[in-house]
This record gives C-alpha cells, structure tokens and sequence, in this order.
C-alpha cells in the first residue's frame, strides 16, 4: 500500500517504510528528523522536467504525462523496488513540494497503483 506526506509532515509510526522521492534533498531537513528508509532519486521527474514544470498548476496536467513517459522510458530500478515493496508493506513516498495537489508524488503514486 502506498501513501503521500511532506517530508517537513510529522514522522509517524504508521508511515511504514519511508522513502524520499525528490531528486533535490530538502532544503531545512537534517538526515534525523528525515528519519528515511530510502531515497529514491532516480523515480523523481528529470531535472529538465522538474525546472519547466517549476510547480505551475496551470502546466501540472501536461506534467502528468511528461513524467508517465519518463516513467515509461527510463523505467529505473527503484521503480520496481518501489512495486515490491508496496505489496507487502506501507510505503510512504515523501516529497517537498509546498503543494499538497500539484506534484510528483501525487502522480507516482497513480503511476505505482496503475501497475497492481
């Protein structure tokens, strides 16, 4: 099962397996308070991609599919590693972004439940 949160969001018990999905590490969190199991680099949007979305809601809709096929294409190890884990544990992807609506994890998270 997989779940969201801010990274700058309370740690909780009931995160599960907690794994970073920024490309950037956050700005402000110390590798302690992050309390991280892993961090997944390579699943987070390109860095082109990341610096022309630069988290616009008026552009997130074409974002979505940008990073699906980026997803598609590059298909990194982590990705599977993410599927695996997500059977048998809770998984929190923790991101950055300010917006809670308009981000990455919200779209790999649809990404990682398409493939149940």
């Amino acid at each position: 099962m997989f779940k969201i949160k801010r990274i700058y969001d309370e740690y909780s018990s009931d995160d599960g397996i907690r794994i970073l999905v920024d490309r950037l590490w956050p700005r402000g969190i110390s590798k302690e308070k992050a309390k991280l199991d892993h961090w997944f680099k390579n699943v987070a949007p390109s860095t082109e991609l990341r610096k022309w979305f630069h988290h616009e809601p008026d552009k997130f809709q074409e974002f979505i599919l940008k990073y699906r096929h980026e997803l598609d294409e590059n298909n990194p190890v982590e990705l599977q590693e993410l599927i695996e884990l997500g059977k048998d544990h809770v998984v929190t992807l923790l991101y950055s972004a300010k917006d809670e609506e308009h981000n990455q994890a919200n779209v790999l998270i649809d990404y990682l439940q398409d493939r149940f």
